[in-house]
């Protein structure tokens, strides 16, 4: 990504951050609405803190987009541990639509088109480098 996409990701999740409790609980309300094969990863989570969790996860692949040393060991982590908790690979899909939905309505008309491009490439980079960690056989 290129440094003003960065910078577009950076400014809108700056202003994301003050409703981020509500931010992740619409999040995930809309995630199970559009893929119910969600639900029953969080049948025993306590969303209030799985929605902090999401939300320094977001922090810290904006934060560490330009150092791809730093973010892309993080992202396959979190990418196998996603894996025990069930999550396969058609829900990355999902969760790309519901984090843009979110961000459009979190964000209303600050979520231009330029804006919603540049999380669009940061999600498809990033669920790529997830995925290729949960799934392939390289990361066997």
């Amino acid at each position: 990504m290129d440094m003003h996409r960065i910078a577009l990701l950076r400014g809108s999740f700056d202003r994301v951050l003050p409703m981020a409790g509500p931010a992740a609980a619409l999040f995930y309300q809309r995630l199970m609405e559009i893929d119910p094969s969600t639900r029953p990863l969080f049948a025993r989570t306590d969303m209030a803190a799985q929605g902090a969790k999401l939300m320094q996860a977001l922090a810290m692949a904006v934060a560490s987009l330009e150092r791809p040393d730093v973010l892309v060991p993080k992202l396959r982590e979190m990418a196998r541990r996603h894996v025990d908790y069930g999550v396969e690979r058609h829900h990355y899909a999902s969760v790309g639509a519901a984090l843009l939905w979110t961000l459009r309505q979190g964000m209303g008309e600050a979520f231009t088109p330029e804006v919603e491009d540049a999380w669009a490439e940061a999600f498809a980079v990033l669920a790529d480098v997830m995925m290729d960690a949960a799934y392939s056989r390289r990361a066997a």
